[in-house]
């Protein structure tokens, strides 16, 4: 019998804090613009704040847990994964840069081939 998931429809109280994030990051945009009379200090302050806030209320909504977990399942799966040494990155790279040669040469001569097949010997433009 194969599970299905099932997500979770967002409550009322979690659109609420979804959208006081959104207007605390408004709010931090607008004050550092509105303190840039009062000094760098006080503008850069009151953005890194409301940023910060809205932040913390989107973390603690569902969506933010949703994201945080996440973010803990890739770092899991990143740290799954099997890096290739120097030596094999080095190798896959000269592989590559030497392909990339060879079909350049390749197709230069393609390409000066056609030209003077049809051009020289059956349009013969140039004698």
């Amino acid at each position: 019998m194969a599970t299905s998931e099932v997500e979770t429809v967002s409550t009322g109280a979690d659109k609420a804090k979804l959208f006081g994030a959104l207007f605390l990051v408004f709010a931090a945009v607008a004050g550092f613009y509105l303190l840039s009379g009062n000094g760098a200090f006080a503008q850069w302050g009151a953005l890194l704040v409301g940023l910060l806030l809205a932040a913390t209320l989107f973390l603690v909504s569902e969506q933010g847990k949703q994201l945080f977990a996440f973010g803990k399942d890739s770092l899991k799966e990143v740290k799954k994964v099997v890096w290739p040494t120097r030596k094999e990155s080095l190798q896959m790279t000269a592989y590559v840069f030497a392909f990339v040669v060879v079909m350049a040469l390749f197709l230069w001569l393609t390409d000066k081939t056609l030209g003077w097949v049809l051009y020289d010997l059956v349009l013969g433009w140039r004698s």
